[in-house]
């Protein structure tokens, strides 16, 4: 099983997954990075890692369409089974999504359906909700809205500050996520798909 992981930013995620396949305790290899921001510190994190990196934005290479097509064909060269989002801040299109149906998992800072969408955390924190979470699930092609694989709840206490709430999201997620990606993987191997 092949495995990339498609990241944004500061690559926290990342980090936490590439320790587990190096590890042995996720089942597969972590085979490629593929991130939106060239500058990103997952770039440099993954080269750490010794994971093979490709990168490129929308505007470099011609458009949405053409951008889509492009980690398409790249998924394509590195063999790619199955895709971990982490932290990648954009919709995946129908070039990526015809070919990997049910093999794409995201993760989101909220109790879906409730905040889709980027800012959850700062959303539900203004909104003076009493508790937010976390959610694992497949993508669509909707924003957010494809099947739920697993939630957490995270309390939102009244003396919280963004900062303390977003830290408490991150434990929950660190968590959360790769046990929920470690049963998927082992379900996926065990049926040899």
């Amino acid at each position: 099983m092949r495995v990339a992981i498609f990241a944004s930013g500061n690559g926290s995620n990342f980090e936490i997954f590439a320790d587990l396949f190096e590890k042995k305790e996720l089942q597969g290899e972590l085979a490629l990075l593929f991130c939106d921001h060239p500058d990103a510190l997952v770039v440099e994190r993954a080269k750490k890692h010794r994971v093979a990196v490709e990168t490129f934005t929308v505007k470099a290479v011609g458009g949405k369409r053409i951008y889509e097509e492009k980690i398409a064909e790249i998924l394509k060269q590195y063999k790619i089974d199955f895709i971990i989002l982490a932290g990648y801040l954009r919709v995946i299109g129908a070039p990526i999504l015809d070919n990997y149906e049910g093999r794409i998992v995201n993760l989101h800072p909220a109790y879906l359906p409730e905040y889709p969408g980027l800012h959850s955390i700062e959303r539900a924190f203004d909104d003076q909700k009493k508790q937010t979470g976390v959610t694992v699930h497949y993508i669509d092609s909707g924003l957010d809205s494809g099947p739920i694989i697993a939630q957490k709840r995270v309390p939102i206490f009244e003396d919280d500050t963004i900062e303390s709430l977003e830290a408490r999201i991150h434990a929950c997620e660190h968590k959360l996520y790769p046990e929920v990606v470690k049963s998927i993987l082992n379900e996926l191997i065990e049926k040899g798909e």
